[in-house]
């Protein structure tokens, strides 16, 4: 059986065994949440990490951060 969790308070976050041995991601999509954190923090902005991760959506990338 495999274990999945879809966060009530946001659909963009999506905890997987199957995907990135659980680590939250941007659901529909392997990019990790983290990664999004790491970008901002290193002074990037939305827009470039947008750019290196392609399947992750503008929309979902705002709902985390909110």
């Amino acid at each position: 059986m495999r274990a999945c969790y879809n966060s009530d308070m946001s659909l963009a976050i999506k905890i997987d065994l199957d995907i990135q041995g659980g680590t939250p991601c941007f659901t529909g999509t392997r990019g990790q949440v983290q990664s999004l954190f790491n970008s901002l923090a290193c002074g990037r902005s939305l827009d470039y990490f947008l750019q290196q991760f392609l399947s992750v959506k503008h929309e979902q990338a705002i709902e985390v951060l909110e």
